[in-house]
């Protein structure tokens, strides 16, 4: 019975568009496809990180356990469309109708998405929409590129100098990549014809969206809707407001703005009140910030640990992004202590690290994962209160799970008295990383001692002894309570899908079989010229 729910509930996840809300409950692992790990065993490092180093689709599968147990469950991974020379990140598109060779083939693609699937791992693919990949020759030949080959489905050349002017923002150059001109109906209608065939045929939960300033909200309010699936883009601007007059058309961004609070916060010294300031400006500039990616690593970016070579220090930033109102994205490697520096020193090969599961990061992560898909939907729906802040010391709760942050470092010690909370007189509190470690409220009020500038995340007594317990084999492969209650809900009322739902993912099996290796995302026939 178990393996029939189980089957149902992996079929079922093939043919079901992923809302931002059901988002909410999930982590995101962001990978580089071609770092995460290559078929074969070795462990010898990638010499030069500035082109291909040999990850593929079929090296994520083989790694599907070291993801599960890290806690999350869901993975972004690179753009799969074929690129110019030297792509290895995905973002030169060279034909957006055939798959990436370097990363596999088209069933090594849809095997990858099945293998997730199967374990309740959402997949998240990265887009690209802006601009192709680098011209070998002039910058008026397009030749090279398949279906944009005209000079008219470009912009006229001329290279971003200005940022603070949006028109030279969204038809300039970037890093002198060809710049597409979405006001040309063919790029328009291509485009959005093509994100959502692309997410029917591979079964995609979710997109994220590159380079969104540098393109018009008029063609992003089509492509969105087309995709069919949970949008996010990447708003690379520190400023709360400009950010956030992109959602909507999105359905949400990566929260540049917190990233630089949170990194300012933590590796700078700057003041927690901060974290406060920016909260308060993003409830007010957001249609709903609960939705948006909260991450402290990512590609583009120096890794925390190069600028600040602190793991507590870390440990606190994470606590923040795991926990918060947010959609947390861990970017891979941070796990495994990586700390390169600017692009492309911090996009290392993960095999370097054996996959060590006994690193104190990785153990760190999975362990908040697990106590966070084990709180119940109430958590999920909650909004963050803040409890108390100073410039060292920023708590908050959602729910009923209670957070403490400290900018000290390691190895300093602090004591915040906290008065404002959610907790009833004698309520017991337990942090989840030292059980002996427990608080009782007393006259409405707790101490909470930041030992050698560690967080702390606690938890009722209460609610872990009834069934929220980091020891209970449970919670292991569990999901949220929400998506928990939500499962039950849909195999009862799915069972008389059940046929018809297998029928569709062996007839998609038996498609790809039949496929040739060379088989392209889309005809290019598809939208006529």
């Amino acid at each position: 019975m178990k393996i029939h729910v189980f089957l149902f509930l992996g079929c079922l996840a093939l043919v079901s568009a992923r809302s931002a809300q059901e988002w909410k409950t999930r982590v995101i692992y962001q990978v580089l496809t071609d770092r995460l790990s290559k078929q074969s065993a070795s462990s010898q490092p990638c010499n030069f990180l500035g082109n291909y180093c040999g990850g593929t689709f079929q090296g994520i599968i083989s790694r599907l356990d070291y993801i599960q147990s890290l806690g999350v469950n869901a993975i972004w991974i690179s753009p799969v469309v074929e690129n110019t020379d030297g792509g290895y990140h995905g973002y030169w598109a060279k034909n957006i109708y055939n798959v990436n060779s370097h990363f596999g083939n088209s069933s090594d693609l849809r095997a990858l998405v099945d293998a997730c699937h199967a374990r309740d791992i959402w997949v998240m693919v990265d887009v690209v929409a802006n601009h192709m990949g680098n011209q070998p020759g002039a910058k008026d030949d397009f030749s090279m590129f398949t279906p944009f080959n005209k000079p008219e489905h470009y912009h006229s050349y001329c290279d971003i100098q200005n940022w603070n002017d949006q028109h030279q923002v969204e038809v300039c150059r970037l890093a002198g990549l060809p710049d597409l001109a979405q006001e040309n109906q063919y790029v328009s209608d291509t485009l959005v014809t093509w994100i959502g065939n692309l997410v029917k045929q591979y079964g995609f939960d979710g997109i994220r969206i590159d380079t969104i300033p540098e393109v018009s909200k008029d063609f992003w309010a089509k492509y969105v809707p087309a995709a069919t699936v949970f949008a996010i883009g990447e708003v690379d601007n520190g400023n709360t407001q400009y950010n956030a007059n992109y959602q909507p058309p999105l359905d949400a961004t990566l929260n540049y703005p917190f990233y630089w609070t949170l990194r300012d916060v933590f590796t700078a010294g700057h003041s927690m009140r901060e974290i406060h300031d920016r909260v308060e400006e993003e409830k007010t500039g957001f249609r709903d910030r609960s939705v948006l990616g909260l991450f402290l690593d990512n590609h583009d970016n120096p890794r925390f640990l190069n600028l600040k070579n602190d793991y507590t220090q870390l440990k606190n930033g994470l606590a923040y992004v795991l926990l918060a109102e947010g959609i947390p994205i861990v970017y891979y490697g941070t796990e495994q202590g990586f700390a390169g520096g600017n692009d492309p020193a911090n996009r290392e090969d993960l095999w370097r690290s054996s996959y060590n599961r006994n690193h104190q990061l990785y153990q760190y992560i999975s362990l908040v994962l697990k106590f966070r898909a084990g709180l119940p939907a109430a958590y999920f729906a909650a909004e963050q209160i803040e409890r108390y802040v100073d410039d060292q010391f920023f708590a908050f709760t959602r729910d009923q799970v209670f957070v403490a942050t400290t900018n000290i470092g390691c190895c300093g010690s602090i004591t915040r008295h906290i008065t404002y909370h959610p907790y009833h007189e004698g309520t017991v509190l337990v942090n989840i990383f030292d059980s002996r470690d427990r608080l009782t409220v007393h006259s409405g009020a707790f101490d909470v001692v930041m030992t050698q500038g560690a967080p702390k995340i606690y938890y009722p007594q209460s609610s872990l002894d009834n069934g929220n317990s980091q020891d209970t084999e449970a919670q292991t492969g569990s999901m949220s309570g929400a998506a928990t209650a939500g499962t039950v809900v849909g195999v009862v009322a799915g069972i008389a899908l059940f046929a018809l739902v297998v029928f569709v993912v062996l007839r998609r099996r038996q498609a790809a079989q039949t496929r040739s290796e060379s088989i392209p995302l889309l005809p290019s026939s598809t939208v006529a010229l």
